[in-house]
Formats: structure tokens, C-alpha cells, sequence
């Protein structure tokens, strides 16, 4: 009784079909390269293994038995699966599978996201079928997943002092300090570091931002981790602070904005590519690194 698939029974299957089709042993002689008492000693296994007769052979001829006709069908959709596994198998070789989710700090520059768009671009012209999602957070949030395994990939400028993540250099954003309509230094014709200084600013709790700011000193009674919270607080002409030059670029067109010692307080944050070190990188995620290193190394 063949209670277990073996190699070998796949070669006595393939003898069998052989047999069938080339209309008996002798006949089948040529095909195989075999002699006909090896042929049916095969076939002998083979009905041994199933527990059954396949096949009538003498006088009158070669003639299936029923069971063997039954066996003939189930052998061909048999070998027929095999072949349809393979073909998909070697599809699967060389094609990217999986899910990915990739973090993307707030309030990106066009140009950056357009970087972005075109390295997903390019990695769907890849042979692939990948589920991507993103999710648009602050640094902190961002760094917190990775480190938690909830994120494959983060765009963001990130404190590049975590042991488990890697980063790497994609490109840098302009800072700047403002005031907005209503400010006292809004409309001032010279405005100094004590002029700062004695200024209520926005404070930015994610530390090694702030760390990089060059304005350090004035109070602050607002605080805000993301850029939208802060361009409210600056709206208000009750505090300064510190946005991205792309934000503020309407703002400042339409006369809302001032930009304070744009020569002296400004500084740029580096965005990163992130990662967590100690997980082994699909080929996904790899061929979307590759993707997003090249388009914004363009």
C-alpha cells in the first residue's frame, strides 16, 4: 500500500506513463534505454507498492486495468502539479514577496517626496508583488518603532547615537528662526542676539534638535514636537521659533513670517535612511534602500 511519495516512486510513475503511452513494454523499450525484463520488473514494484494490478500483459496484449486507468489520470494531474510548482517556484526565485512598512517624518519638503515617489517607482518596475505601507510621524515616534520592530525602514532626522539602529545620509533640511505679524521684532529694522534672548520661544522637546539649534537662550511657555504645532505658535506674534525654510516659504510670500539673523541662527538637520541593525533585511527591504539611496543620490 503506498501510504509515502518517494523519489523512486516517481520514477516507477514516469516508467509507468512511458509504458502506457509508447502502447507496451517492448514498444517502450526504446524510449526508456532499457530492456524489457527491467521494464517489467519496474512495473512489478510499482503494482507491488500500490497493492494492485495496473495492467493485463501477455498473449493478448498490452490493456490497462481499470484501477491502472484510474492511476494513468491521477499520474498525469500528479506530474501536472509538479510541473506548475516548479514554474512557480522559479517565478518566486526571482521575485520580491512580503510586506513593508516605511516611516516618513511630517511635513517633507515636495522636492523630497518626489525623491521618495520615484525610488517606489522604480522599486515597483521591480519583479515583485510587495504590500508597502507608510506612515507620516515625528522623529521620536518614528525611532520608537523601529526600535520595536513595527517599522522596516524610517525617513527622518534622527539622533544617529542608537546602538541598534544604522543610519544613513540621505539629505540635509534648512532651518530657520521666525516671528510672525503681531511680534514685537516683526517690524523692528534691526534685531539683535538680546533681542532674541529676551523673546518667548518654542521649545522642542526632541532633544537632539534642539541640541543643533545655534539660538539656545530665551524663556519658553510653548512647546512642540511637530512642525505644525510649532507655525501655530509663531502665527500667534506671541512666540519665535524654529521651521523648516520650506514651510515657512508661504508664510513669508503672503507677509506673515519674518526670518530673524538669517545669516547667523539658521542650521541645517540631516535626514536619515533608518534601519534596525540587529534584524536581517528582507530582499525587499533591501531593493527599497537601494531604491531610495539612489534616487536621492541623483
Amino acid at each position: 500500500m503506498l501510504s509515502q511519495l518517494r523519489d523512486l516512486d516517481l520514477q516507477l510513475l514516469r516508467l509507468f506513463v512511458s509504458v502506457v503511452e509508447n502502447g507496451g513494454f517492448s514498444a517502450a523499450q526504446g524510449e526508456l534505454g532499457i530492456g524489457q525484463s527491467t521494464i517489467s520488473t519496474q512495473m512489478a514494484k510499482l503494482e507491488t507498492r500500490l497493492g494492485f494490478r495496473l495492467c493485463e500483459r501477455g498473449k493478448a496484449g498490452f490493456r490497462l486495468t481499470p484501477k491502472g486507468e484510474q492511476v494513468l489520470a491521477a499520474t498525469r494531474k500528479l506530474f501536472g502539479a509538479i510541473e506548475t510548482f516548479k514554474g512557480e517556484a522559479q517565478g518566486m526565485a526571482d521575485k520580491l514577496l512580503g510586506e513593508l512598512s516605511v516611516g516618513l517624518s511630517e511635513s517633507l519638503d515636495a522636492g523630497v517626496l518626489q525623491r521618495v515617489a520615484a525610488a517606489i517607482g522604480r522599486f515597483r518596475r521591480r519583479n515583485q508583488a510587495v504590500q508597502i505601507e507608510l506612515i507620516s510621524a515625528t522623529p521620536a515616534e518614528l525611532e520608537r518603532r523601529l526600535l520595536q520592530g513595527q517599522l522596516h525602514l524610517a525617513i527622518g532626522y534622527f539622533s544617529g547615537n542608537q546602538s541598534a539602529l544604522d543610519y544613513q545620509p540621505l539629505f540635509a533640511e534648512q532651518q530657520s528662526l521666525y516671528c510672525a505679524k503681531g511680534h514685537p521684532l516683526f517690524g523692528r529694522a534691526k534685531v539683535s542676539h538680546a533681542d532674541l534672548d529676551a523673546c518667548d520661544r518654542v521649545l522642542h522637546p526632541y532633544r537632539f534638535i534642539a541640541a543643533d539649534e545655534p539660538w539656545q537662550a530665551g524663556s519658553s511657555s510653548a512647546r512642540c514636537e511637530q512642525v505644525e504645532g510649532s507655525l501655530a505658535f509663531i502665527l500667534s506674534g506671541a512666540h519665535i521659533g524654529y521651521l523648516p525654510q520650506h514651510v515657512a516659504a508661504p508664510w513669508i510670500a503672503s507677509g506673515q513670517l519674518r526670518e530673524l539673523l538669517p545669516n547667523e541662527v539658521g542650521f541645517n538637520v540631516q535626514f536619515r535612511l533608518t534601519r534596525h541593525r540587529g534584524r536581517q533585511p528582507s530582499e525587499a527591504q533591501q531593493a527599497l534602500s537601494e531604491d531610495l539611496l539612489a534616487s536621492f543620490a541623483g
